[in-house]
């Protein structure tokens, strides 16, 4: 039987009038040839193609991506190019070889290089395909929502920094918005590898959005609870936080097993005290629209998950916004709460936490959210975080003026989530009005 590289080389072909004849003794071997020097160019055109993004290929204006981010990613793409056009060489002196001397055993070495590129070009493809994407929704029509977004970002980095009683390294690039319709809001932090970048390390922090919360902006706490999520991981409180509430709960005489709980739930809940520290006593509403659901699913223990049990998670935060201060918004937060949930339904929550919560949460609470850490220069969160009736009393100014479609001022960007929900529920202003002017009010100069 023929082997196909027999069938290459057979040196006689039919003419379209029917009658075999013999065909030049080169063109079989041109045929040979020229596909193996197709696959050649194949590879390093790929290479080529996946090159880095240019300084305005996404957009000039200011909800394009910064110069930062794309140097980040740039620096990212550059060096997995790098093995692959050292690959795409490899191709080009195996296809030269093999188009001399076209045997089975070089036409094999041959197409496992090009499988080889292969598997680079497709890897790095997803890589460069997903910043495609993710920079090319700042030409899209939400590219001011997501640019009103990276703002209050920066602002809760700007202000958690100049709060710290020591300088520390400032990180760079800022996070990055992104809308992702069908998801929850979620986070990738720096520098921990990503099944979405082939388990590269992650240049910037990303904040992923959902479309129904940038159409309700009264709901973009959101934003403040991510952003947290990098903040603690950048002020090196990853392993302080935990270690700090687990001590506290110990001392005060928790078993471990209650113990061990609230530590798992360190992450989530520090981006919720973060959170209100950072936007204030109308985050816990923007909260409480999401964990208000059916009371299964608010009673429902996870013994590995990361959340708190949401029936604990909002009297958590009504615990916090208490020692901040508002008193009165922590008892009406609270009371309404325990209409909607007055026990706990089912018996999924272990006995221990229920039994011991009501001493647990202000322990836990305290030692998270006021006790000094070294990372922040001997300054607890709420120092840092400095959030009180001053701060409130601008949220109510600004709620004003964004229901007058005025310019709200000097106010901090974090702090137009709360006026945005303020004007929304004091009904100052239709909520189509108050989305208009919320992003206008961050998105413009």
């Amino acid at each position: 039987m023929a082997t196909a590289v027999e069938g290459l080389t057979s040196s006689t072909t039919t003419r379209p009038g029917g009658n075999a004849a013999a065909t030049p003794a080169s063109r079989p071997r041109d045929v040979a040839a020229t596909w193996i020097w197709t696959q050649s160019i194949n590879v390093a055109r790929h290479a080529a193609a996946l090159r880095p993004f240019g300084p305005e290929e996404f957009g000039k204006g200011a909800e394009a991506p910064t110069p930062g981010h794309l140097q980040a990613v740039n620096r990212l793409i550059r060096g997995l190019r790098a093995g692959l056009l050292h690959i795409s060489k490899d191709v080009r002196r195996t296809a030269a070889a093999t188009a001399r001397q076209t045997d089975t055993a070089h036409l094999q070495r041959m197409v496992r290089q090009k499988a080889k590129a292969h598997h680079w070009v497709r890897g790095i493809e997803k890589i460069w395909d997903f910043y495609l994407e993710l920079f090319g929704q700042r030409q899209a029509d939400y590219a001011k929502w997501l640019l009103s977004c990276d703002r209050i970002a920066l602002d809760c980095y700007r202000v958690s920094y100049l709060g710290l009683g020591v300088a520390r390294e400032v990180p760079a690039p800022p996070p990055f918005c992104y809308m992702a319709t069908g998801f929850a809001p979620a986070t990738f932090r720096r520098a921990i590898p990503l099944k979405k970048l082939g388990k590269q390390l992650n240049p910037f922090p990303l904040i992923q959005l959902p479309y129904h919360r940038m159409v309700n902006p009264w709901t973009l706490g959101a934003v403040l609870h991510e952003c947290s999520h990098n903040l603690q991981s950048d002020l090196g409180l990853s392993k302080h936080v935990p270690r700090s509430v687990g001590r506290r709960l110990l001392k005060e005489g928790m078993s471990p097993e209650v113990a061990r709980a609230w530590v798992r739930w360190n992450r989530e809940m520090f981006a919720d005290m973060s959170a209100l520290l950072l936007g204030g006593p109308l985050i816990a509403g923007s909260l409480m629209d999401i964990l208000a659901r059916e009371p299964e699913t608010v009673s429902r223990y996870n013994s590995v998950g990361p959340h708190p049990t949401p029936f604990f998670r909002m009297l958590i935060n009504t615990e916090l916004l208490r020692r901040m201060g508002f008193e009165a918004e922590a008892r009406t937060y609270r009371r309404l709460w325990l209409r909607i949930y007055p026990r706990p339904t089912g018996n999924s929550i272990p006995k221990a936490l229920l039994r011991t919560f009501e001493d647990a949460c202000p322990a836990a609470v305290d030692a998270m959210c006021y006790q000094p850490y070294p990372s922040l220069g001997r300054r607890s969160l709420a120092q840092v975080l400095n959030f009180g009736h001053k701060e409130q009393s601008m949220i109510e100014e600004a709620s004003q003026r964004l229901a007058g479609g005025t310019d709200p001022g000097i106010i901090p960007e974090r702090f137009l989530i709360g006026a945005c929900r303020l004007a929304l529920i004091r009904k100052l202003a239709r909520p189509q009005v108050v989305t208009k002017n919320f992003y206008r009010a961050l998105a413009s100069g």
